[in-house]
């Protein structure tokens, strides 16, 4: 199956850029909406996630460029706030569900209308942290929880329309523990997967023939601590 133009938020580093070059690599073509520019040549609108407004404005402008085609969307950009909840600073936890969960619906119901025309499909990315969860994560844990519920929903929702698969990945080897205390940053022996592996799966995920679902992926190294 052809991929086709896709969509990837947060697709300038991490699992997001290791998709854009998936995606590429199997010939599809890779819009990114993050507020940082991806490699050179990808397709590009910068907008936050927060922002729902720039969100819409940034689908419909990567739309036009593609004609008005878009056959699939992945929703890896993320963000995160450790710490314990009195200690983490409201506007950061709240930015969290913001950006999350709230930005994985904005770039959603923007691309509704050309998902339903082309009979694409979606990938939202959850966590192993959206099913189990742990101290000091609960700006993450209460985001990803919610991307749960709602690919759930959303599946149940769009049934014979849109594909949805709701990918669950583990810890990985990017940038997203960079900055953190000590504390919060996997150990030096961690087992992580690597990004481009996980990639691999979003696009298997996008490209299943027509009527046939994944609905949910759970990708870990074999010793991901936080699955089950």
């Amino acid at each position: 199956m052809n991929l086709g133009n896709i969509i990837i938020t947060g697709g300038a580093s991490g699992l997001g850029a290791a998709t854009v070059k998936a995606v590429a690599r199997h010939g599809g073509k890779p819009m990114v909406i993050d507020r940082k520019p991806p490699a050179a040549g990808v397709a590009y609108e910068c907008a936050d996630l927060a922002d729902t407004e720039a969100v819409d404005a940034a689908v419909r402008r990567l739309a036009e460029q593609a004609g008005g085609v878009v056959n699939g969307l992945f929703t890896a950009g993320g963000t995160d706030a450790c710490g314990k909840l009195g200690d983490v600073a409201v506007k950061d936890w709240e930015r969290v569900v913001h950006v999350n969960l709230l930005g994985t619906v904005a770039v959603i119901r923007s691309a509704l209308p050309y998902l339903k025309a082309s009979s694409g499909r979606i990938v939202t990315c959850a966590s192993t942290l959206g099913i189990k969860a742990v101290s000091d994560a609960t700006a993450y844990c209460a985001s990803k929880f919610g991307v749960v519920g709602f690919s759930r929903a959303l599946a149940a929702e769009l049934a014979g329309e849109i594909g949805v698969t709701m990918l669950i990945p583990g810890g990985m080897h990017t940038a997203f523990f960079d900055g953190r205390d000590e504390q919060y940053k996997p150990p030096p022996d961690a087992k992580l997967n690597d990004p481009e592996n996980v990639a691999e799966t979003v696009v298997f995920a996008l490209t299943q023939p027509p009527g046939c679902e994944v609905r949910e992926l759970v990708v870990c190294a074999s010793t991901e601590s936080s699955w089950p």
